[in-house]
């Protein structure tokens, strides 16, 4: 199965500074990502059901951009990519996220993050 790239972009009342908290700590994290959360040395442990996943970081630009690799795709050149900026029109928070899936779940993996930006959404109060 080929994988491939896909990008979505969410906007949230919520600043800049604060989404950053919220992906980058893992008290944050298990509120609307996962169901425990350990960082160690800039390799993020999560827990979903009791199996655990890991990623490296790759980028990590306070406010601004986290890029993580997960180990069981390292070989694979494939990353989750959170990209924060400001609308200049609303002020609103724009947070781009880039990531990969199977060819064929691309449509199920965008209502993967729709929901979990719902639930980042009511966890930052925007």
């Amino acid at each position: 199965m080929d994988r491939v790239s896909f990008t979505l972009e969410f906007l949230f009342r919520a600043s800049p500074t604060i989404i950053y908290k919220f992906l980058t700590t893992p008290d944050c994290l298990i509120r609307w990502f996962c169901d425990e959360c350990n960082i160690v040395d800039g390799r993020y442990i999560f827990e979903w059901d009791g199996e655990q996943e890991e990623a490296i970081t790759l980028e990590d630009i306070e406010n601004e951009q986290l890029k993580l690799e997960w180990d069981e795709f390292a070989d694979m050149d494939e990353f989750l990519d959170y990209k924060l900026s400001r609308s200049e029109v609303t002020g609103e928070t724009i947070l781009e996220i880039t990531a990969f899936c199977d060819s064929d779940e691309v449509e199920e993996e965008q209502q993967f993050w729709s929901t979990q930006m719902e639930g980042l959404r009511r966890a930052t109060g925007g």
